[in-house]
């Protein structure tokens, strides 16, 4: 299966730095598991949207805490070496917005295509200790410079407001730039996929790109870690834009099977996609004398990994059935997996 991000936007050609929050406070685990590690995971995501958008993107990651903010990777289009860094980030010290926002701006201006519009990315875990001024004046300076900065307000919300409130009018220009605010609890990636941030025509069609992005990141993970697979469960990523994938899905086979209520014509050819999907071994509710073999809705945010790669497989094969030796491979790759998930289960007994 494949996973296609469409959107109709313009290809828009930017150079991003992602600056994060490693300060002490990030430890705090009112996002679960971690502040850091809630905000690294929606780093990789962005970061793999950012190159999916456009593949002249260049993405680079600015640590803003310790003894000075520094750059761990300058802009670049190795995803890779992006994921890299986040891994390997230390908790340390508290942030220096002014001074981080600067070094970032310094690295963009040394960036080696000139063409790419500037942008930062702020990630604002814990309390801003510099005076509301001075945050004004630097968002004047980026303005000037026509550098667009997204700010990612999580932890300390209500003590950060008005400060951030203050520098995103300073430094916005054209409605260039975005402040998002997230709740404690809530999942940063998730929220971040319906903004702005993500897709800047808004959160329309945005859970396919969200998709793409959280595909070209995994791909790229395991390329950085030494490509090995291992078990796709053990990634997060993955199995969301899964779950989104399969969201899509349904809603197509839900839209199919009321198109041919309707047309008694499109009832055979809907008929034959249902069957062939009932192959796959999927979970099904079959009522007294019915003679309906379609499968029933089932929720995928509710499933678990094992379940969730069987009924994605099993749609793959529905969507393929003009391709005889595809759908007899899917078949076989889901039959291996069944294996292996089996041979767990007598290993753990």
């Amino acid at each position: 299966f494949f996973f296609h991000a469409t959107s109709t936007r313009a290809m828009v050609l930017e150079a991003t730095i992602l600056c994060l929050d490693n300060s002490e406070y990030v430890r705090n685990s009112d996002y679960a598991p971690t502040r850091l590690q809630a905000e690294a995971d929606a780093v990789n995501l962005l970061a793999g949207a950012k190159t999916q958008s456009n593949p002249e993107n260049a993405v680079g990651v600015l640590s803003l805490a310790g003894k000075v903010p520094r750059v761990l990777v300058t802009p670049t289009q190795d995803l890779g070496a992006v994921l890299n860094s986040v891994h390997g980030i230390k908790i340390e010290g508290e942030i220096n917005i002014c001074v981080g926002v600067q070094v970032a701006h310094l690295a963009l201006k040394h960036r080696q295509n000139k063409h790419q519009r500037m942008r930062i990315v702020l990630f604002i875990g814990s309390p801003i200790s510099v005076e509301e001024k001075e945050l004004v004046a630097v968002g004047k300076k980026l303005r000037k410079c026509n550098v667009a900065v997204d700010v990612v307000s999580f932890g300390d919300i209500e003590a950060n407001e008005e400060k951030l409130a203050a520098f995103m009018g300073a430094v916005n220009k054209n409605n260039n730039s975005n402040l998002v605010t997230v709740e404690p609890g809530a999942n940063l990636s998730d929220v971040l996929c319906g903004t702005a941030i993500f897709n800047q025509d808004g959160p329309a069609g945005g859970s396919g790109f969200a998709a793409a992005a959280a595909a070209a990141q995994s791909q790229a993970a395991m390329q950085g870690f030494g490509g090995d697979m291992g078990d796709m469960g053990d990634d997060p990523a993955l199995m969301m834009a899964l779950r989104i994938s399969l969201e899509e899905e349904r809603a197509r086979q839900e839209a199919q099977q009321r198109a041919a209520a309707e047309n008694p014509a499109a009832r055979e050819s809907t008929g034959d996609v249902a069957a062939l999907a009932s192959d796959a071994p999927v979970t099904t509710t079959e009522g007294a004398g019915s003679a309906d073999t379609s499968p029933a809705p089932v929720d995928p945010m509710m499933l678990d990994d094992d379940a969730l790669l069987r009924q994605a497989l099993a749609l793959s094969v529905g969507d393929d059935d003009d391709d005889p030796d595809l759908a007899a491979a899917l078949a076989m790759s889901m039959a291996d997996h069944q294996d292996n998930a089996t041979a767990r289960d007598d290993d753990d007994a």
